[in-house]
């Protein structure tokens, strides 16, 4: 008889761990990040092309995205007829992303080829024009929907990119709005809980092109933890060792130790599978070790590649094309092996729908319009090609794949 009561309180004391850690962790999951900024004229915006407009024109010779959508699943609403030309001379279509069908089909890819959800980007500086505010409200209306109904997470990511001094307190006032009025009025079961609380991210905390406001971000992360928040920080690739990208200010540490999770910004700071490699002992093992000790959660960022020509374009600027070749899915992969050799046990994949950069993982063609403008190409690859790479990566992190080998469908 004791030896069963005993048993028993064992059973009992490792089941509730094992329901504890899996509610308390992003243990085993892949989740992606969703810009949802593209608006097309007559999609109901009334934003014209934004952030597919290249030096205010979204026609050949000017664009400001690198890599084309593939719409052909998309419904006779869901496209929109652009300036550009595919090589048969048919209009080159894409997407709004204020569309409801168009988020919920986006976030339905997530789930068919195994993606855990969205951090779904808030522009802290856009929030504050009540000309744009209202999209992006839809926006994550949308999201939140399209998560619940296609058994997907989702987190609000506010990226506080170009936010003055004395401008903070509108992120804030941006979050009453939305608990009070907006589309996250209710306690939704999709909204990723972490540690227990709902998670909310706040992007952009010591990058050295911006002034450092650590007292307006301190105010902030504090905000949150009383709202009964989790916060998870983006914070810049060198953020440890206070070099490069990250201020060289130890103030940093402290503010970093006050979050339940941090991301580290890694887009553009490599670009070969070899110096993917590189970081396992390099950084990501001294940063998980640096989180670990101070009981901090670590989500790395892993990205497909990178190219942003007509987006620099339009800003004056020459950049190469095609900066950092995804290789059909090498750079990719090869940075989810080097996250799994370190002891990471999930990944931020950037970007879900991210075309300004060419970061996108989502269903992309290799029938872009040709002409003035280049768009990115990689012949005999799939549309939904790194939909299912990050699936695979995934199964590796949660030790369902042992292999580490390039996969092959």
């Amino acid at each position: 008889m004791l030896a069963r009561f005993v048993l028993l309180i064992l059973v009992l004391t490792f089941g509730f761990a094992r329901a504890e850690d899996k509610g308390a962790s992003l243990d085993g999951m892949v989740m992606c990040g969703y810009q949802g900024w593209f608006r097309c004229p007559d999609d109901g915006s009334g934003e014209g092309w934004f952030h597919y407009a290249g030096g205010g024109k979204f026609e050949p010779g000017n664009a400001g995205i690198e890599i084309w959508p593939d719409v052909s699943e998309l419904s006779p609403g869901e496209r929109f007829s652009t300036p550009f030309r595919h090589e048969d001379g048919t209009a080159a279509e894409v997407f709004s992303s204020v569309n409801g069908d168009t988020v919920r089909r986006h976030f339905r890819w997530m789930r068919e080829y195994g993606i855990d959800g969205a951090f779904v980007q808030r522009f802290a500086t856009t929030a504050r024009d009540p000309r744009k505010r209202s999209s992006m409200d839809q926006v994550l209306a949308h999201c939140i929907a399209a998560a619940n109904g296609e058994g997907r997470k989702w987190v609000l990511m506010y990226d506080l990119s170009g936010l003055k001094a004395g401008e903070f307190p509108s992120v804030p006032e941006d979050w009453k709005r939305l608990r009070a009025t907006g589309p996250m009025s209710k306690n939704d079961p999709a909204w990723l809980q972490y540690r227990g609380k709902p998670l909310v991210a706040l992007w952009g905390l010591g990058f050295n092109d911006r002034p450092p406001a650590l007292a307006e971000w301190e105010t902030l992360i504090r905000f949150f933890r009383e709202q009964g928040c989790a916060v998870m920080l983006g914070v810049p690739c060198y953020w440890r060792s206070l070099e490069r990208d990250a201020i060289a200010d130890p103030e940093l540490h402290r503010l970093v130790a006050l979050a339940d999770l941090i991301s580290p910004w890694s887009v553009g700071r490599f670009a070969t599978p070899k110096e993917a490699e590189d970081r396992v002992e390099k950084l990501l093992k001294p940063d998980l070790a640096w989180c670990r000790e101070r009981g901090i959660g670590y989500l790395p960022v892993a990205f497909p590649g990178f190219s942003w020509t007509n987006l620099q374009k339009g800003r004056g600027i020459e950049a190469k094309f095609d900066a950092i070749p995804r290789l059909g899915g090498r750079f990719l992969w090869s940075q989810a092996v080097a996250a799994q050799k370190a002891g990471v046990r999930s990944l931020y994949i950037a970007m879900f729908d991210e075309m300004d950069e060419a970061t996108a993982i989502f269903k992309t063609t290799q029938d872009p319009p040709t002409g003035a403008s280049r768009f990115l190409r990689e012949p005999g690859v799939e549309p939904d090609h790194y939909l299912w790479l990050t699936g695979e990566i995934g199964r590796l992190l949660r030790g369902e794949r042992p292999d580490t080998t390039f996969p092959v469908r």
